[in-house]
Order: C-alpha cells, then structure tokens, then sequence
C-alpha cells in the first residue's frame, strides 16, 4: 500500500494504473477482468483515481519525427526576477515546446523542444533570448522517452524483484 496526499492506493488501484498506463483505450470490460472486477466497480475506480487527481488526465503519444520535428533538444535556461512570469508566458504559447521543467540548480528551468532543422531550432533559441540565457543539448537518441508510475519497491537494493548482490 502506498500513499499519495489525501488518496490512499492499494493494490488494485495500481494494478488498474498500471493496465491504464500501458493503454489509456482500455474498456472497462476488459480492464475490470484484468483486476478482477465487475465492469461497475472498475470504473467507479478509475472514476475515484480522476477525482483524487491520481490520473490527471490521457493522451496520445506522438513521434515528433513522424509529423515533421526530427531535431529535438533540451534548452536549459537561466531566468532571474521579474523576467520568470514572463518566460513562463512566453514559452506556453511556443509550439516548439514539448516540456518545461522548473529545476534546482544553476538554471531556472529545462525545457524539450521538436523542430523541423537547425534554423527551426536556431528561430527557437533565439524567441527567448529577450528574457534568458540559454544552453542546449541536441538529443541523440531517447532510449527512453516515457515510463510508467510504478509503486515503491520495498528494498531499495532490489530491481525488477530481483536481489542484486
């Protein structure tokens, strides 16, 4: 059992996450044979989750080079003062901005972008010059772009299960 604030999940809770997770189309059919409910209790589940703020939402996951954004990048960005609002402004209304991130540290935040060449990336860079300083970081490769919640392994000394030695 784990705790999150003011909802407390227990194992069917996360196995229903965790089928969620792999796939948000899920039928509640399918999903409540899955846990070993009826349909009406699964959903009121999920139901709960959505409610408590567990599951905050479901989308779908797009390759950015498929739709034309083969370059992505991390932009770290340093933003002082007054300037902060406005950089957080700025880049909710940059279509180029796949992730922002407020971090501890040397910068104020890390933000992903997808764009479409070098100029694209380097017109990217340059809209928040006006409020930043910028360093970047072109993405190789992602070998691994998403992962699912999971609950907290009892022995911190344990991967996958497994004792390592």
């Amino acid at each position: 059992m784990s705790r999150t604030p003011g909802y407390s999940l227990d194992e069917i809770d996360w196995k229903i996450l965790e089928h969620i997770q792999d796939n948000a189309r899920i039928p509640f059919a399918e999903l409540g044979r899955r846990v070993r409910l009826s349909t009406p209790a699964v959903a009121e589940r999920v139901r709960r989750l959505e409610d408590a703020g567990v599951i905050v939402g479901y989308r779908a996951q797009i390759d950015p080079g498929k739709v034309g954004f083969p370059v992505q990048a991390f932009i770290r960005v340093n933003v002082v003062g007054e300037k902060l609002s406005k950089f957080v402004e700025l880049i909710s209304r940059c279509p180029e901005v796949l992730e922002c991130h407020r971090v501890t540290g040397s910068e104020s935040f890390v933000i992903r972008v997808a764009v479409e060449n070098i100029n694209h990336l380097e017109y990217a860079i340059d809209s928040l010059m006006p409020y930043v300083a910028t360093t970047t970081s072109m993405i190789l490769s992602s070998p691994l772009t998403w992962a699912p919640v999971k609950p907290r392994v009892k022995d911190p000394k344990s991967v996958s299960g497994r004792r390592q030695e």
